[in-house]
């Protein structure tokens, strides 16, 4: 039992809730954990998470938090996989509400999409901090971010709604970049140059790379959204970066000459790097490279800082 045992924060992070929301259904309602294992904190058992599950998702519905404590302390011990697909403790006239689908990601993106659904901020936030520093953040790019956004993403597709919970999640991750990329800012000229294709302004992996870059130690400057060509070949000719990132998420924003007009530039860079799914690789000029993801344009843009150093001190 002690392995399966977990800490406020795995069950938060589990369920889409804070922290403060565990500690008040303890204190108020009674569900806290139940085992104890000498000179530790108290743990949750999987039966712990099944009665917190039906709490979350009775509360999520609507139902009072006190009649949710109610019908979850009543609850069958149960494994949390099987109050999830099989629990039909439910009060009368309560219906399931909707879900973002994540696929296969894991326990965390799953209990980011609930917070999401509640639009509970506060959880959203403690996952995504909590995750950045665990795993870094291409891994919550990876494996937390990108399945949330792109759930959000097919259900407005599907349902034309989940704009406020777009905008809500995109305005908690961008702070979260923001402040790890403040918290890991590093020293010396920027290298590297992130922006936008001319009228996009989907920011978001542009803002995950930069958090990264900052976080290998690599200077970067950010433009932006909707960057005109004429203005990025500016700013490449005033500050002579090494590298150019140019972000295009939609082909209606993948204009091949604006990566022409960079290979034309008077102080072009030594990479010039296509990144999103915008950019067709058979309409790329020659010398031009396109990042398969994340990772592989942060190692890019690190060689190139590497190679530009050995070159100085040589």
């Amino acid at each position: 039992m002690a392995d399966e045992a977990l800490s406020a924060g795995a069950v938060a992070r589990r369920l889409g809730v804070a922290v403060t929301t565990l500690r008040t259904w303890h204190q108020r309602y009674g569900l806290g954990p139940s085992e104890h294992l000498p000179g530790h904190h108290r743990r949750y058992t999987p039966a712990d998470l099944a009665r917190l599950e039906t709490m979350r998702r009775l509360t999520a519905e609507g139902v009072s938090p006190a009649e949710a404590a109610r019908w979850a302390r009543q609850a069958p011990d149960r494994t949390p996989a099987d109050t999830v697909t099989r629990s039909r403790i439910r009060p009368p006239g309560r219906d399931g509400g909707g879900t973002i689908p994540v696929r296969r990601a894991g326990p965390a993106a799953r209990g980011l999409a609930r917070a999401s659904m509640r639009l509970d901020a506060a959880a959203i936030n403690e996952t995504i901090a909590h995750t950045i520093a665990a795993s870094g953040v291409v891994a919550t790019w990876e494996t937390l971010l990108r399945p949330v956004l792109a759930g959000i993403g097919d259900r407005h597709a599907a349902t034309s709604g989940l704009i406020e919970v777009e905008h809500l999640v995109s305005r908690c991750v961008s702070e979260a970049f923001a402040a790890a990329s403040q918290a890991n800012a590093p020293s010396g000229p920027a290298r590297i140059l992130l922006s936008c294709a001319d009228e996009e302004q989907h920011t978001l992996p542009l803002e995950a790379l930069a958090a990264a870059l900052a976080e290998a130690g690599v200077s970067y400057r950010m433009l932006g959204a909707r960057v005109p060509v004429a203005a990025l070949v500016e700013a490449v000719n005033r500050t002579g970066p090494a590298a150019v990132v140019l972000w295009s998420h939609t082909r209606a924003t993948a204009d091949p000459a604006q990566l022409s007009a960079l290979l034309a530039a008077p102080r072009r860079p030594l990479l010039i790097l296509a990144a999103g799914p915008g950019w067709r690789a058979d309409t790329l000029p020659a010398g031009v490279v396109r990042p398969v993801d994340l990772a592989e344009a942060v190692s890019l843009a690190m060689a190139v800082r590497d190679s530009l150093d050995r070159s100085r001190e040589a």
